[in-house]
């Protein structure tokens, strides 16, 4: 009897029959050839599986490879599981918890008596390579929910138990197989572990067990994994070139900010010459806020906890939040957003549609309660200054006000050094309010505005925020890494919770619509970024010194007064070295500093009045007079504000 065909289709629209319960291998394997030693894993109809699952009825089928996102995701965590399987084999008495794929490595928690060594991850790393060599072949198999819980707890896996009990009573649990070694997981894998090419395991860490202090520290193993070993070397030295640039080693070298336990964690120190950059970053942010038609607002840092309840915060954001305070009888609450108050000052008039939209716009500083865990340097903290602003609005002007905000954006970013953008528009999440009109309303203004501007984006199904539908702005920075820091989002739930109103030209109440936008997210994390694109070489403008005047001997010292005094005097931040100190010598220390300008004078240069220039990369810009020099300064630090200006009139 013939066996029965399937017909399945490949991305190109080439259909093929294949006798049911042939494997995606054998389906993929092009007639009378081999399936290119490339794939490692397919999507079927969109889902990824393991090449070895069979087929069973009509299917699309993808072939996914290293250079998809679905496919390093294979790639890294069955790396994963072979470095778990080399931990067990080195360390028997290890746990295992979880080990996730990341977007450029992975990770495995184990719950171990001892955090582990350098020579430990040599072993481990030393073993994984080992079983890579033995080309185990990775088999999925299925359990029933009670079968394997008592699989894992005969194997003395107790983590595995707990994660099992948390699932469904109904679904088949599916364990993943390579030599003794046996996982719970739910794939897809690698056919074998021979597939990996290259594997580096890269640091150690403490993590509480699913992200919960309350709950045992476990030791987190983190690495990473390449088809070859050029790319291994070339992820490698990038990540050097990312310590380099550690804007929490910077910051402190540079004396620009630090975070100290006597303070408290997650709250920043900022030190005289990072409040100096700053202050330059916010009153640029004023000055093209005003220019742009926004009125800047200031809000206190703490309300009544009823104005949270209002908002929703305390319902939907309270794990975020500081516990609250009693104070004469009513509870306050520290603030973890602005909007409230921008709400509570548009209430503070009757408003008529004439007046809309309204713009306001404020630097508020914020409280979160971030856990421990996650706090990152300036780029996750508890306390820190979000540019902020607010858009009231009429529902026929949500498109034309958020393409102003995308093209005030770009522009804001691009000041910075910024020039590409990943851009995301996310819809409807699960948990939210609304009505669904509301929702589609708000998510078609976002599009067409993103499609009236020509930005290319991409559409991130239910990661909205649980009040309305948002675009997402993530920058791109010199390494090529993403941050996301720029944010627009419709909110038709705050005016509908405060009663918002104004008068149309009906002569009757209408509720505005909301626009909730960030440009830079927060000033402490877009500094943070600032720091590591810049590795601390900051432009002119931002330099908080933008020129050192190095004296050779102490005879130059009344000259280089003079030469300090002219510079200021034209509106320049210049600092002189005047100490008894080899020239070499601080000509390093100018360099270490990220300083754009050393002036260099000795007897020569006071004789004939002229200063010998050079660029903190080395660059010898000759000698030449003072005022020569103020006016290589005036074009370098104004050359950013130049362009900006020009673009501010366009707008």
């Amino acid at each position: 009897m013939a066996s029965q065909l399937i017909q399945i289709t490949l991305p190109d629209g080439t259909r093929k029959q294949v006798p049911a319960g042939c494997t995606v291998r054998e389906a993929l394997t092009p007639e009378g050839g081999r399936l290119d030693a490339k794939v490692l894993a397919a999507k079927i109809n969109g889902e990824p599986m393991d090449l070895s699952r069979p087929l069973e009825q009509d299917a699309t089928i993808e072939a996914l490879t290293f250079e998809s996102p679905e496919g390093r995701e294979v790639y890294r965590h069955s790396s994963t599981h072979i470095m778990a399987q080399a931990v067990k084999e080195v360390f028997p008495t290890a746990q295992l918890t979880i080990g996730p794929a990341l977007d450029d490595g992975f990770y495995y928690d184990f719950a171990f008596d001892r955090p582990f060594t350098p020579e430990d991850l040599e072993k481990i790393e030393a073993r994984a390579i080992e079983i890579m060599k033995r080309g185990l072949t990775v088999t999925r198999s299925e359990l029933s929910k009670q079968d394997a819980i008592k699989f894992f707890q005969e194997r003395g896996e107790g983590y595995k138990v707990e994660l099992i009990n948390s699932f469904d009573d109904a679904s088949p649990i599916s364990l993943y197989r390579q030599g003794e070694f046996v996982d719970l997981c739910r794939g897809p894998h690698l056919p074998t572990t021979g597939y990996v090419g290259a594997f580096k395991l890269l640091s150690t860490g403490g993590a509480y067990w699913r992200g919960d202090e309350r709950n045992p520290m476990l030791q987190r193993v983190y690495g990473t994994s390449f088809p070859t070993k050029k790319e291994l070397d070339a992820h490698l030295a990038k990540l050097e070139e990312i310590k380099r640039r550690d804007h929490r080693k910077l910051g402190k070298e540079l004396d620009l900010i630090t975070i100290q336990d006597e303070i408290g964690p997650g709250l920043v120190l900022w030190h005289p010459k990072g409040s100096l950059i700053r202050l330059l970053i916010e009153n640029f942010w004023r000055e093209q806020h005003i220019k742009d038609g926004y009125d800047l607002v200031y809000s206190p840092h703490v309300a009544r906890l009823d104005l949270w309840k209002t908002s929703g915060h305390v319902d939907y954001y309270r794990e975020n939040m500081f516990a609250s305070m009693k104070l004469e009888g009513s509870e306050y609450q520290l603030k973890p957003m602005n909007c409230p108050f921008h709400i509570m000052i548009y209430k503070s008039h009757m408003r008529s549609y004439r007046d809309l939209p309204i713009r306001y716009g404020e630097l508020g500083t914020v409280y979160r309660y971030e856990r421990t865990g996650v706090l990152h340097g300036l780029l996750r903290v508890r306390g820190f200054t979000q540019d902020d602003a607010h858009l009231f609005c009429r529902p026929d002007q949500i498109e034309a006000e958020v393409s102003r905000v995308l093209d005030f954006t770009f522009f804001v970013l691009g000041t910075f050094g910024f020039t590409e953008f990943e851009v995301y528009l996310s819809t409807r999440p699960d948990k939210s309010v609304g009505s669904e009109e509301n929702w589609t309303i708000a998510t078609n203004a976002l599009e067409a505005a993103l499609k009236s501007r020509g930005v290319a984006y991409e559409v991130d199904p239910g990661e909205g925020v649980f009040y309305g539908p948002k675009i997402d702005i993530k920058i791109k920075d010199v390494l090529g890494r993403s941050w996301q820091c720029s944010t627009v989002q419709v909110d038709f739930n705050n005016p509908e919770r405060f009663k918002l109103a104004y008068t149309g030209e009906d002569g009757k109440a209408h509720q505005p619509i909301m626009i909730h936008r960030a440009l830079m997210g927060s000033i402490e994390r877009f500094f943070g970024i600032l720091i590591e694109h810049y590795a601390g070489a900051f432009p002119t403008w931002l330099a908080p010194v933008q020129a050192v005047v190095l004296t050779i001997t102490d005879n130059q010292q009344e000259f280089a007064a003079k030469i300090v005094s002219t510079l200021k005097s034209h509106g320049f931040r210049v600092e002189a070295d005047l100490r008894n100190e080899k020239i070499g010598f601080k000509i390093r220390e100018a360099e270490k500093n990220k300083i754009p300008y050393m002036l260099v004078v000795g007897d020569k240069e006071v004789q004939s009045g002229m200063v010998a220039v050079r660029g903190r990369s080395g660059a010898n810009h000759g000698s030449m007079p003072i005022e020569a020099f103020l006016e290589l300064l005036r074009t370098d630090a104004n050359h950013t504000l130049r362009q900006t200006a020009t673009h501010s009139q366009t707008r």
